[in-house]
C-alpha cells in the first residue's frame, strides 16, 4: 500500500468535504465538536507530525508550539492549509529519512510511522466529517483491515495493566467479509500471562464479531454501535462491550 498518496488523498478528500459544509456543523461523532473543529485538528496533527520529525524530537511537542498551527480564516485557505500540512509530514520525513528514529505515543520508532498513523488518523475523521453531514461513508477494503490492525496494535500496546480491555483468559475475534483479504482480514485479541496482545491468526473466542471491514472500523473507532454498522456479534456480547470501553478514543 503506498501510505504516502494515502495520505494525500484521504487528507484531500477530507478537505471537499469540509469545503461544502457549514464549518459550524455539528461532528456527532466528536461529541461538541464542530467541522471546523475538525479541520483544525486534522491539520494541526499533521504540522505536530511534521514538526515533530523534522526536529528529530525525542520527547512530545507541545501543541502550542506547532508551527503555522492556526488556518486561514476563509474555506479555501483552510483546505489549502490541511493538504499542505499532510505534505509537510511527507517531506518531513523525506528529509531526516523514513529509519530516524524520533518521538511517538509509542516510544521511539522510524519516522515514516507517522505517515502511516497520520493516514488512519485522515480516514477516521473524513468518517467523522461524513457522517456529519449524513453520507455515505466508503473505505477500500484492504485501507479499512490496516486501520484495523493499526487501531488494534495502538489499542493494545495503550492497554492498561490495571484496568484491561481484555480480562484474563478472554479472547475477542474479528473477523472481515470482504473478498481478497486472507489473513489481514482476521484479528484475534488475547490476554494471557502475558498481557493483552494480537495476532492475524484465526481463532475462536468469548466473543466474534463479523461484518466489513470499513463496518468493524467504524464500529472499533466508536463511530458506529454494532448495530448501526451491521456486524454480527457472536458469543460474550460483554466481551466485545468491555474492549470498547477500555480502550482509548
Amino acid at each position: 500500500m503506498d501510505f504516502r498518496a494515502t495520505l494525500l488523498g484521504e487528507t484531500r478528500a477530507l478537505g471537499e468535504v469540509i469545503r461544502t459544509a457549514d464549518p459550524e456543523t455539528p461532528v456527532p461523532s466528536c461529541p461538541g465538536w464542530t467541522m471546523n473543529q475538525l479541520l483544525k485538528h486534522v491539520g494541526r496533527g499533521h504540522r505536530w507530525s511534521a514538526q515533530i520529525i523534522a526536529e528529530r524530537r525525542r520527547e512530545p511537542l507541545d501543541p502550542r508550539e506547532v508551527r503555522d498551527g492556526k488556518p486561514p480564516g476563509d474555506v479555501d485557505g483552510a483546505v489549502d492549509w490541511l493538504n499542505t500540512g499532510a505534505q509537510a509530514v511527507i517531506d518531513a520525513v523525506d528529509r531526516v529519512g523514513a529509519d530516524a528514529r524520533v518521538w511517538t505515543f509509542t516510544g521511539a520508532r522510524p519516522a515514516g510511522w507517522w505517515i502511516r498513523r497520520r493516514v488512519h488518523e485522515a480516514t477516521v475523521h473524513r468518517a467523522d466529517a461524513v457522517l456529519a453531514v449524513g453520507g455515505e461513508y466508503e473505505l477500500p477494503a484492504e485501507l479499512a483491515a490496516d486501520g484495523i490492525s493499526e487501531w488494534v496494535e495502538l489499542a493494545v500496546t495503550g492497554a492498561d495493566r490495571h484496568h484491561p480491555p481484555l480480562q484474563r483468559s478472554q479472547t475477542l475475534h474479528l473477523h472481515a467479509t470482504d473478498e481478497g483479504l486472507g489473513p489481514t482480514g482476521e484479528w484475534t485479541i488475547t490476554h494471557d500471562e502475558d498481557g493483552v496482545q494480537w495476532s492475524h491468526n484465526h481463532a475462536k473466542g468469548e466473543a466474534a464479531v463479523r461484518g466489513s471491514a470499513v463496518n468493524l472500523l467504524l464500529a472499533l473507532t466508536r463511530r458506529r454501535t454494532a448495530a448501526e454498522a451491521g456486524l454480527e456479534v457472536f458469543g460474550d456480547e460483554a466481551v466485545w462491550d468491555t474492549w470498547l470501553n477500555g480502550t482509548p478514543f
